[in-house]
């Protein structure tokens, strides 16, 4: 028996391979297994190679693997593609539809199963990912039975006969791969699970479930990949909790929509990728400038222009940061797991209330459409909190011809706020410079005044902020730090225990907040380093000159990909070991 094990679904996007891999992930989750899943497809609707690989084990994960053990194919192009990845012994089981072959050279034990022929008997060919997915069941060991709540769960609506249906696909699936597999495979059964009950989700869910959580209760947005579930996740549930969800004509209206809500003092947010945070910028300039709540989620894609929209990359890092006009007080910050998304996201919204400040939450593709297993989340960590909000108060009597002084200059920087049509609440607001009033004002001291009274806000939030950066720090005087940031948390987790078997002490750090620069975290754990080596999916190592502008730091080692692909663990650790070897650390 083994403890974990890595499976792929292939073909042509369109065909079912999203929900042949969700079928057989949901079961597994059911039972207690760990998994992580990431989804590779084209930027089309219909065709263009889809697949879906898949890590199990008894175990948490939290990353792809570098191999694969089982590639269940439903054209010769999955075969073609990914066959290099099939471990020794691995198993293909293919469509018999298309004559499958495996290339010459491939150690992969091919079992021909038809698909195709069999769903069409039951009465529709697209039943064929059902008859899949028992003959990976049997092939693992697993009973047919586990898939009958799943099957329930998404069939039901449409009967107890379609239900029965595909259940009868998944048992013939088994019972044609048992009568197939005559010769030796090696053992793929795994170990039992724990029987836990966890959810299995993608980070655009939990960023959505975290708005809902943290009181958001409007959304404006525009749909774009990889950003979209968030929106359609809040179409269904909002609406429960007495919020909407507007499609915008584009991502400048869904911002200052935004902006405008949260002026009216209902939290709101609007999510988006890369081309569509471009278009925002002079929108967040307006909401630093008029010091209104803010909370945007950029989920990087491979870019310039439309470049790679449905690939991986994390090359919004200085457009976020830098990217608008003028200067105003902004933070990012990057969740590194889903359930960070969760949690960081109710964070968000607190963090903008109080701060009056536009609040960025960056994540990247393999982050927000990869699905891993999440622990139950902990809904009394949550806390709200509007910041110095008058909400109901009675407000002082304004002398004759004064306005609410809505841009106090404070000692900390931040001013109270009040909401639309309180009594003696009266005050202007304008993206022209203003005076304490909001009243327009050329002024060179008032304008120094200002600036000064918004860019102070942000002087301790690095510190305030929970864990800025996350540190696994075994070592006061390691050989090696390694830092990442997003999605890169898991792979570069996986392979610290392959380089200290080899001799390397290693630290690491995953960067939660990238502005402010928890510059005091970071430059402790530089301190403690001989070398720092920053791994990011990018070509022109933004997380590495953002390390340079804020610590002080001798020598930074890149290790890049910007190929569309996340990293795998394999590609890390033996960069990470070129370096030790060369004598570069």
């Amino acid at each position: 028996m083994i403890n974990q094990l890595s499976w792929k679904v292939g073909g042509q996007q369109g065909e079912g391979i999203e929900s042949t891999g969700e079928i057989f992930s949901m079961a597994l989750n059911r039972q207690g297994y760990y998994l992580y899943g990431y989804r590779h497809f084209s930027s089309r609707i219909k065709g263009g190679h889809t697949n879906n690989k898949i890590r199990v084990s008894t175990f948490e994960t939290n990353s792809i693997s570098d191999d694969l053990d089982i590639l269940v194919a439903f054209d010769q192009e999955t075969i073609d593609v990914n066959h290099h990845e099939l471990s020794q012994g691995g198993v293909v089981i293919a469509d018999s539809k298309f004559g499958p072959v495996v290339p010459e050279g491939s150690h992969a034990t091919l079992f021909s199963v038809p698909f195709t022929e069999i769903a069409t008997e039951l009465g529709t060919s697209l039943m064929k990912n059902m008859v899949a997915v028992g003959a990976s069941a049997s092939l693992l060991g697993l009973k047919a039975d586990i898939f009958q709540s799943v099957v329930e769960h998404i069939f039901a609506k449409k009967g107890e006969a379609v239900v029965a249906k595909n259940m009868k696909a998944i048992q013939e699936g088994m019972a044609h791969f048992e009568n197939v597999a005559t010769e030796s495979i090696g053992d793929y059964i795994l170990d039992e699970a724990d029987g836990m009950n966890r959810m299995f989700m993608i980070g655009n869910d939990a960023i959505a479930l975290g708005a809902l959580a943290g009181g958001a209760r409007f959304m404006p947005a525009y749909p774009i990949t990889p950003a979209s579930e968030i929106m359609e996740y809040l179409i269904k549930k909002l609406p429960e909790y007495g919020g909407t969800v507007i499609q915008t004509e584009d991502e400048i209206a869904a911002c200052t929509m935004a902006i405008g809500a949260n002026y009216a003092g209902v939290r709101s947010l609007t999510a988006s990728a890369g081309p569509g945070l471009s278009l925002m910028m002079e929108a967040i300039g307006l909401s630093g400038m008029t010091e209104t709540p803010l909370v945007i989620v950029d989920t990087q894609r491979g870019g310039p222009s439309t470049g790679l929209p449905t690939k991986q990359e994390q090359s919004d890092i200085f457009a976020m940061i830098y990217g608008t006009h003028g200067e105003i007080p902004k933070v990012v910050m990057a969740p590194s797991s889903v359930e960070e998304a969760f949690y960081d996201t109710v964070e968000a919204f607190n963090i903008a209330e109080e701060y009056q400040v536009p609040v960025i939450l960056m994540t990247d593709l393999a982050l927000s459409l990869g699905k891993q297993t999440v622990n139950p989340l902990d809904f009394s960590k949550i806390h709200i909190n509007r910041g110095k909000l008058d909400n109901g108060e009675v407000l002082p009597e304004l002398d004759k011809g004064t306005y609410f002084k809505r841009y106090e200059v404070t000692e900390d920087g931040i001013s109270k706020r009040v909401l639309p049509g309180m009594k003696h609440g009266l005050h202007h607001v304008t993206g022209v410079e203003h005076n304490e009033q909001g009243k327009p004002s050329e002024s060179p001291e008032n304008r120094k005044t200002q600036m000064d009274k918004r860019m102070k806000k942000l002087d301790h939030l690095a510190k305030k902020f929970p864990n800025p950066v996350l540190k696994n720090e075994a070592h006061d005087k390691a050989d090696m730090l390694i830092l990442g940031v997003n999605s890169t948390r898991g792979t570069i987790e996986e392979i610290i225990p392959r380089l200290e078997k080899d001799g390397l002490k290693v630290n690491h750090g995953q960067l939660r907040m990238l502005h402010p620069f928890p510059t005091e975290e970071v430059q402790d754990m530089i301190n403690k380093a001989r070398k720092v080596v920053v791994v990011e999916n990018n070509a022109t190592a933004q997380l590495a000159q953002l390390l340079k502008m804020n610590t002080e730091v001798s020598g930074i080692e890149s290790i890049l990909k910007y190929d569309g692909n996340p990293f795998l663990p394999a590609e890390i650790y033996h960069q990470c070991k070129e370096l030790f070897a060369y004598g570069n650390v």
